[in-house]
């Protein structure tokens, strides 16, 4: 029985997985072929021996350039910058960015012990000449507020233009439901018509 609480300790780890949904996954696991456990096991070694940064953006990919960096049709003088990997897919899902990408990988938090030194600045300072704009898609809040201004001052004397990412109210959000800090800030950021 060690190796079952091995087992059930280690996908306890995995992000919201608990003891009894680790649990049945480990008797899930023991009731299907061997191979598929191998084959889990394979997939899972390879993710963290295959993939590494983009030279360029710092998102995470198999190859380098990524295929986005690649991508002839992508414009590289618009630069939006987010903070984790999967920021990137979700706004390439939408369809209507089609420049690059810059990877941070997290935000400022003095608390966390998280400063300039450990996200992708420098990298993102070496990707400036020959950019035109930089969009910061850093989440609204106060860790995403804090990293989306030290950005602009960071970029901003270097001659590109620096816009952020709109906030407000969700599309589909009946009004009264909204919360104020939302309604606050699609006030702010309301345009004429």
């Amino acid at each position: 029985m060690d190796a079952l609480r091995r087992a059930v300790s280690q996908l306890a780890r995995f992000p919201g997985v608990g003891e009894k949904t680790a649990q049945r996954y480990a008797y899930w696991l023991l009731r299907q072929p061997p191979e598929v456990a191998a084959d889990m096991a394979e997939a899972i070694r390879d993710l963290r021996d295959g993939i590494r940064e983009c030279e360029h953006c710092c998102d995470l990919t198999d190859v380098s350039p990524c295929r986005r960096c690649a991508d002839s049709r992508r414009d590289p003088r618009t630069i939006c910058v987010v903070e984790r990997p999967p920021d990137v897919a979700a706004i390439d899902a939408a369809g209507e960015f089609r420049g690059q990408y810059h990877v941070l990988h997290g935000a400022l938090s003095p608390l966390d012990g998280i400063g300039p030194a450990q996200l992708r600045f420098r990298e993102l300072v070496a990707r400036i000449p020959g950019a035109v704009e930089v969009i910061l898609a850093t989440d609204p809040d106060v860790e995403g507020d804090t990293t989306a201004l030290y950005t602009a001052n960071l970029l901003k004397p270097l001659g590109v233009k620096v816009t952020r990412l709109a906030h407000g109210v969700s599309v589909g959000t009946a009004i009264e439901y909204a919360d104020r800090v939302s309604l606050a800030r699609a006030l702010e950021g309301r345009r004429e018509l």
